[in-house]
């Protein structure tokens, strides 16, 4: 990308707040986005495993689910969900292998694309973007962890409120008191439902109880929660804000 690409401040702006490309100096990101090719893809565009073999992609805006689907039953699973500063295939960019997952554009996607590469290539000669790398695969991995042992450990009304707390905006509150979410606050139930590895008539239902008990607020595809220590409570978790 060149300098005076209209992408090139925008792209800085947000790689600079993420974890992959954190502290990096002014003449390695110069260099970085010299590589990168922005492209811009619609809602509900698919991007293919065959793609992300070849190349290495960072989201500048936009939102994508990352999934599974059982052929034989239609069931979906959402692995990851990612914003803005994320990056996909981190499996391909290891393992040079095809990552037999479905890509899926939730909003319109303003991203950067390179050959994967060259990227492989900041992890052999740019100690900066390597000790960055290292972090945010742990978070990867961590997430992973946390879904296997909430599917194996906790009932879906837990694993609902253990979803709600990840994306809980504890810092942003409106005139009612109520703790915005950030991510998933606009998804379907049925979206939600395959974040937690259940179906969207248990997950309605469990919202239901939870706005009943007047724990969270649903209303017009907007979500919030409105007791913040009643959430904690009903996830049984000792996550502190």
């Amino acid at each position: 990308m060149r300098k005076d690409s209209p992408y090139y401040l925008p792209s800085i702006n947000v790689l600079q707040g993420t974890t992959l490309f954190h502290g990096v100096d002014a003449e390695m990101m110069e260099e970085i986005l010299g590589h990168f090719t922005p492209m811009t893809l619609p809602k509900k565009s698919i991007v293919h495993s065959w793609q992300t073999k070849e190349s290495f992609f960072v989201i500048i805006s936009g939102r994508v689910k990352i999934s599974r689907i059982n052929i034989e039953t239609g069931r979906e699973y959402i692995i990851f969900l990612l914003q803005g500063g994320d990056a996909f295939d981190i499996i391909s960019l290891l393992d040079r292998e095809e990552h037999e997952v479905v890509i899926e554009v939730i909003d319109e996607l303003k991203l950067l694309k390179t050959s994967m590469d060259t990227a492989r290539n900041w992890l052999d000669t740019h100690p900066e973007f390597n000790k960055n790398f290292l972090p945010y695969l742990g978070d990867r991995m961590r997430l992973l962890e946390n879904s296997a042992t909430n599917l194996a450990l906790h009932d879906t009304i837990t694993r609902l409120a253990r979803l709600i707390l990840q994306y809980v905006d504890n810092k942003n509150t409106n005139q009612e008191k109520e703790y915005s979410v950030k991510l998933i606050n606009d998804l379907s139930h049925e979206a939600l439902a395959q974040m937690i590895g259940s179906v969207r008539k248990v997950v309605n239902l469990n919202i239901q109880e939870l706005k009943k008990r007047g724990i969270i607020d649903s209303t017009r595809g907007k979500l919030s929660v409105r007791n913040l220590q009643k959430l904690l409570e009903k996830a049984k978790d000792n996550i502190s804000f």
